[in-house]
């Protein structure tokens, strides 16, 4: 997920002027048609990783995330069981949310939670609780009533789930930092951050572990 998730909308005031998007010469692969089901999930994973960390710069990212919405919402239409994708396509929007900003990016956030909120109701420990992680995360970077749906305590109650069920994992402990470090909980904060930095390296996932303790480093040095 992206970790300024929806910053710019908390922080920019209206009138908004949303991201401009051109005509990109890129497309991110369809995982439709050209994968084996098996390692769709993991497929999907990947993709969100490229998008997020080596794309060469915003506009490129938010075309890349954007295809992969929409491949992502395909596979999840041919699989409405599949709770792990499901959590994925939240995951996809939100990240796409957090690339273009401004208002625009607050229908993706909407649907993002309704997703999240289904998976937990179909399986609260899916994917070792990452989407109470993603759903903590949208309630304390979306912007309060009337614009968004934020709240801090909200955020808080399901990081701390998230934790509860996945206590070592890098992004529940990355994001309740994160959360601990806006909310000027600084001490609390660098306990967290370190805990993740310190999180067994996933063998399946390493461009997603790189830049996830990338943005720990940035994230401590505000500390």
């Amino acid at each position: 997920m992206n970790t300024s998730l929806m910053q710019y909308i908390k922080n920019s005031s209206l009138p908004v002027t949303l991201a401009a998007t051109g005509l990109l010469f890129f497309t991110a692969p369809s995982f439709a048609n050209d994968i084996d089901p098996p390692n769709t999930l993991l497929n999907v994973q990947h993709q969100w990783a490229q998008c997020q960390y080596q794309s060469e710069n915003e506009d490129i990212k938010e075309s890349c995330l954007e295809a992969l919405v929409d491949s992502t919402q395909t596979l999840s239409t041919n699989s409405p069981q599949n709770t792990e994708l499901k959590v994925w396509l939240a995951i996809n929007k939100s990240t796409l949310a957090g690339a273009k900003g401004g208002l625009g990016a607050l229908s993706l956030v909407k649907e993002s939670k309704v997703l999240l909120e289904q998976a937990i109701k179909e399986n609260p420990t899916v994917l070792d609780g990452s989407a109470y992680t993603s759903l903590g995360s949208l309630y304390y970077q979306v912007p309060g009533w009337p614009l968004g749906f934020g709240d801090d305590d909200t955020a808080e109650k399901w990081l701390k789930q998230a934790l509860s069920i996945n206590p070592d994992g890098i992004d529940p402990n990355y994001f309740y930092a994160d959360f601990l470090l806006q909310d000027g909980r600084t001490a609390e904060a660098r306990r967290y951050f370190i805990h993740a930095k310190q999180a067994a390296p996933r063998p399946d996932r390493p461009l997603a572990d790189k830049g996830r303790q990338l943005e720990i480093a940035q994230k401590m040095k505000e500390l």
